[in-house]
């Protein structure tokens, strides 16, 4: 089973760029294929910019086989090309944006089932913002105000994006209605890279993370390792 990187938004600025490439190497180097969905920026028409990109920044960290896919709604999420190409893909990096959008683009297609047979043999799968979101057990969508389930790849967890910014707005509402969850809130600028076989995430980039759970709150700084296990946190 591959790493999972965890992002809090402003993607491809030069201070991501330690969780960046810790993702490259873990996903076998330089020459590893990287290939990027840019989904969630479809809703405002911005997902041809948003992933160029996403290929020229992981091109400017050394990439070579970098891609961004036309993924874009549930129909491509079904296109049997581009369910090759995630197939083979050894780090899948879901753009941010729209949460809600992109949850329901990759719900039961066959890109999210080639998503999770790549995750099985090795490959990381990544997000920023939406991306990180929609990854875990729950998360907000501040279209509706509503919790909404998310593709639980990582249980157990709701992901606050852009915490230094807006997303510490979200955390009371939040906590009243995922009080068996912890919410990771996640600075931008900032990845945690989650080893999920060992409940064990990592913390890189400029900023921290912040784990509430149980009316606790801790702070995590950058190259500290921290438990995604909530019973480490009650």
């Amino acid at each position: 089973m591959g790493f999972i990187l965890l992002e809090g938004g402003a993607e491809f600025g030069g201070q991501m760029a330690i969780p960046d490439r810790l993702a490259i190497q873990l996903a076998g180097g330089p020459d590893a294929l990287i290939r990027i969905v840019p989904a969630a920026a479809a809703p405002d028409n911005n997902h041809r910019q948003a992933g160029q990109n996403g290929v020229n920044w992981f091109n400017h960290l050394g990439a070579t086989n970098v891609s961004a896919l036309p993924l874009i709604d549930h129909t491509s999420a079904n296109d049997p090309a581009i369910v090759e190409a995630l197939s083979h893909a050894r780090l899948i990096y879901l753009l941010g944006g729209f949460p809600r959008y992109l949850a329901q683009t990759l719900r039961g297609s066959r890109s999210w089932l080639a998503i999770l047979s790549a995750h099985q043999t090795g490959a990381v799968i990544a997000g920023s913002s939406a991306g990180a979101m929609v990854l875990c057990e729950y998360y907000y969508d501040p279209g509706s105000s509503r919790v909404m389930e998310g593709l639980k790849l990582i249980d157990g967890i709701c992901v606050l994006p852009h915490h230094n910014t807006f997303g510490k707005n979200w955390e009371a509402r939040l906590n009243k209605l995922l009080p068996n969850i912890l919410l990771l809130g996640i600075d931008e600028e900032t990845g945690v890279i989650c080893n999920v076989s060992e409940r064990m995430g990592r913390v890189h980039g400029k900023g921290e993370i912040t784990l509430y759970h149980n009316g606790r709150i801790n702070k995590i700084g950058p190259e500290q390792e921290f438990s995604l296990s909530q019973l480490n946190n009650s």
